[in-house]
């Protein structure tokens, strides 16, 4: 692969505008790069004996942190899902990453499906793609949200394909949390993901129903904070969500139905919000349209949903927000940057939101010592634009993004590289 540079490559950038840590495009700046790291960020730079490229006139930002995507995940059809080997899946995730990857996301935290397997690959560079944090499953109760039974049939048809060793996902009491908790770690995971309400794309239950009790989740939480993990709850709104951020949850996904109160719960106990505006979108449309089931059409569009609404809520009341997608088909991976659009359109300032895809998520991810910003030590993970995004409006476009980097090697060659993107890996 001719775009892969060695470790050793040494270059600086040259009078780009680079975003700070408060949000803001400063320069002209120079980027000294070696070994994959920032070595220096400043005027003027000197590096004796590194590649010095011309970057006047381009805006440099770090890669883009997604904290909620499912990048296993092509279909929401279960006719496909049964139907499919676990083969073509697995091949199909690869190009979902690789289409993540190059769109300007470098960073993911997979909340369900994508397994250690992937995750060691992306990191060791067998299969092209951002770094990984993985929850392996979605943790539920029997009949709640992520229970895949087709009654009908008596089959599993879970979005998340099924594969061997897969732990179990199921739960009912105290004890048996316990044990799924545990086994799920030893699967390898980087956090813990339950479903504490119902969902929208799913037939069989409410997405402000409570699922799993109080002492359920805390006893995943206790479980996972043992081993120095965080714990994400899937939570619409009601008493699931209020539980979860009781319970000591790290994070909540979703939150469309989020309340002043919960809001203000949240901030107290440092609980992040992910609200995957994209997700719910793209769940509106497909109801309008009918492609989803008849029961799915019919519950999402009853809610009337306002998207955004707890994005403006959790800001009021100072709740940290990460940007996040929640994307499970083929036709969404490679459009992740447009949730940074529907965040700004929600409500959130341009400083807000790039900060929410760069530096917030990593601080979430628990890595913001060395990602999510544009600084001397940091790991070079940073996509380039040729034109200032003024109100983020260019992220919806394809091609806003003219070059990836991901440590220190450009996925994504701009053109200005010249030969750089020619030395082999």
């Amino acid at each position: 692969m001719a775009h892969r540079q060695p470790v050793g490559t040494e270059y600086v950038l040259r009078e780009a505008n680079v975003l700070d840590r408060q949000g803001s495009f400063v320069g002209p700046l120079d980027v000294h790069v070696r070994g994959g790291r920032i070595v220096a960020v400043g005027r003027h730079q000197s590096a004796a004996g590194a590649s010095s490229i011309d970057f006047s006139d381009t805006w440099l930002m770090p890669g883009v942190f997604d904290c909620h995507d499912h990048v296993t995940c092509s279909t929401a059809s279960v006719a496909e899902v049964l139907s499919t080997p676990v083969t073509r899946w697995a091949l199909e995730a690869a190009r979902n990453a690789r289409a993540t990857l190059e769109a300007g996301v470098t960073f993911v935290r997979d909340l369900a499906g994508a397994d250690r397997g992937l995750r060691d690959a992306l990191a060791a560079g067998d299969v092209s793609g951002p770094t990984l944090q993985i929850s392996v499953e979605l943790i539920c109760q029997t009949g709640g949200h992520g229970d895949s039974y087709l009654a009908g049939a008596g089959l599993e048809a879970s979005l998340i394909p099924d594969y061997p060793a897969r732990p179990p996902h199921v739960v009912d009491g105290t004890e048996a949390m316990r044990h799924v908790v545990r086994a799920t770690l030893r699967a390898g995971a980087d956090w813990i993901k339950l479903a504490t309400t119902g969902g929208l794309v799913s037939d069989h239950d409410e997405p402000l129903v409570p699922e799993l009790t109080l002492e359920e989740i805390s006893v995943a939480v206790f479980e996972a904070m043992r081993k120095g993990k965080g714990v994400a709850a899937h939570a619409y709104g009601g008493e699931g969500l209020s539980n979860a951020v009781r319970a000591g949850v790290r994070s909540v996904e979703h939150g469309g139905f989020l309340t002043e109160e919960q809001a203000s719960l949240m901030a107290s106990r440092g609980c992040y919000l992910v609200p995957t505006l994209s997700a719910m979108r793209d769940c509106l449309r497909w109801a309008q349209q009918g492609s989803l089931t008849p029961r799915q059409c019919e519950k999402i569009l009853s809610f009337g949903l306002d998207i955004g609404a707890c994005v403006r809520i959790a800001k009021e009341y100072g709740v940290r927000i990460a940007a996040g997608t929640d994307y499970i088909d083929r036709s969404q991976h490679g459009n992740n940057l447009e949730e940074l659009v529907l965040m700004r359109r929600a409500g959130l300032t341009v400083e807000e939101t790039l900060l929410a895809a760069t530096a917030t998520g990593a601080e979430l991810c628990g890595v913001a010592d060395e990602y999510g910003r544009i600084e001397e030590g940091y790991i070079f993970d940073a996509i380039v634009l040729d034109d200032d995004p003024g109100e983020l409006s260019c992220f919806a476009e394809p091609g806003a993004v003219t070059g990836v980097f991901k440590r220190g090697a450009p996925v994504v060659p701009h053109p200005r590289l010249g030969t750089l993107t020619e030395v082999p890996a």
